[in-house]
């Protein structure tokens, strides 16, 4: 039997996290990590934050951008601003990146902000009250046939 390997798409999506556990259980891996690294997590019931380690990156070195159900985080570092060095050890990568997440219907980005070298993107999903779950009413009558509701 063939196994498939379900972390991108784990690792890329917001709002469909029941799904891909269940998915998870049944048979899947986790892939190394890449850069830059960063976390999901919900923060209530129906809000995500996205943390992106971008040590070295400045607020103007990076955006944000959505269109359609992807969330696209870019950086890219203006090599003008540093001093020319030599540098003995770099551990600290700064290299341009793009990160993309494929996000569910009805999540939309609340805000971002940018803390102690992390970016936080914070998601809430939203569902229109015409897409939520309604209670129908049960008539509390017998079966009525369209003869029997015409002579009422």
């Amino acid at each position: 039997m063939r196994q498939f390997d379900l972390a991108p798409l784990y690792r890329n999506t917001v709002g469909f996290d029941r799904l891909f556990s269940m998915l998870d259980q049944i048979g899947g891996g986790e892939n190394g990590p890449s850069y830059p690294p960063y976390n999901i997590e919900r923060t209530g019931e129906s809000a995500y934050r996205i943390s992106v380690a971008v040590a070295g990156f400045s607020q103007d070195d990076l955006s944000i951008e959505v269109k359609e159900n992807a969330l696209t985080i870019k950086g890219d570092r203006n090599g003008a601003d540093e001093k020319k060095s030599d540098v003995l050890y770099q551990g600290i990568a700064a290299r341009t990146f793009e990160r993309r997440f494929q996000l569910a219907d009805h999540v939309q980005v609340t805000g971002a902000s940018l803390e102690n070298g992390l970016l936080h993107v914070d998601l809430v999903r939203e569902i229109p009250e015409a897409k939520k779950p309604r209670q129908i009413a049960i008539n509390g009558r017998g079966p009525q046939t369209i003869e029997a509701r015409q002579a009422a």
